[in-house]
């Protein structure tokens, strides 16, 4: 028989807490706290701070996810077909180009490529590129105030012209176009002979007698008093070189086409040139 302090005394006392260990018999429950507080790790769960494989690496995509030897096998794949690419647009190029060197020699070859499934019925460069070297020059008969008549060397107008685009960054457009035009329009409108085959020739011919009278003025060709009585005009073409590779052979020998002596009047000069020479006059000799 328990007496009153006793049973005080146990009442007083902390209640016994649980047992420590799992229960007899069977494994903790899930969800249950581990000892120390930790919660333990469910089956099939990484615990804390791990991470899966296919979380933590990107997908592998194109060539990437192939094995060497596929990507091997696709990269010289790719590569062979670029180069074809790259050989079919150069052979396309060389049909549609104008002849040139690389075509002379190895013509059958292009068109063995393009013929017949590739065929083009267009050209690229109409007209074609210039091959040659053109120089426009220029001369005059000039009488001085005494009476004498003497005939200038040749000017090489086209070579000025160069000079003064060289090195220049913003060339005029007069050096550029001017004496190139004027003479490329008396070419179109004249026959070989020089005789003019369209309504546009005689505009020609002016146009560019008062381009040489204005260029020789500028050159200081006559003094003061002195009358230029005619001009004329000549072309020289000289082929281009082809390169040191080829076996092509060209004659670069100088050709000229030379016009006639052009009588020179007070309307070949123009009236805001300043011209420092006198043209003879239609009616009433200088002027």
């Amino acid at each position: 028989m328990k007496t009153e302090a006793g049973a005080a005394g146990e009442a007083d006392g902390p209640a016994p807490g649980p047992p420590a260990g799992p229960p007899p018999g069977g494994d903790a429950a899930p969800g249950d706290a581990a000892p120390g507080g930790a919660p333990e790790a469910s089956p099939g769960e990484a615990p804390d701070g791990a991470h899966e494989p296919s979380a933590s690496r990107p997908r592998r995509q194109g060539l990437a996810a192939l094995s060497p030897g596929g990507q091997l096998v696709a990269s010289l794949a790719l590569a062979g077909i670029a180069l074809v690419a790259c050989v079919h647009v150069l052979m396309v190029f060389l049909h549609v180009a104008p002849s040139n060197t690389i075509t002379k020699r190895d013509g059958k070859a292009v068109n063995d490529w393009i013929y017949p499934e590739f065929e083009q019925n267009w050209k690229l460069f109409a007209p074609n590129p210039l091959q040659q070297n053109i120089a426009v020059q220029t001369r005059a008969e000039v009488r001085a105030s005494d009476g004498k008549l003497r005939t200038t060397g040749w000017y090489d107008l086209s070579a000025q012209d160069g000079a003064a685009i060289r090195g220049n960054p913003l060339p005029s457009h007069t050096a550029q176009n001017e004496l190139r035009r004027a003479w490329d329009l008396y070419v179109g409108s004249h026959d070989a002979q020089n005789r003019s085959t369209s309504l546009r020739g005689t505009l020609s011919e002016q146009y560019l007698r008062r381009i040489l009278v204005l260029r020789l003025d500028r050159l200081g060709v006559g003094g003061r008093g002195d009358v230029i009585e005619r001009v004329q005009i000549r072309s020289r073409a000289i082929t281009i070189a082809p390169p040191k590779w080829s076996d092509e052979k060209v004659n670069q020998k100088p050709v000229y086409r030379q016009v006639s002596w052009w009588t020179v009047t007070s309307r070949d000069v123009s009236l805001d040139s300043g011209a420092h020479v006198r043209a003879k006059d239609r009616t009433d000799g200088a002027r």
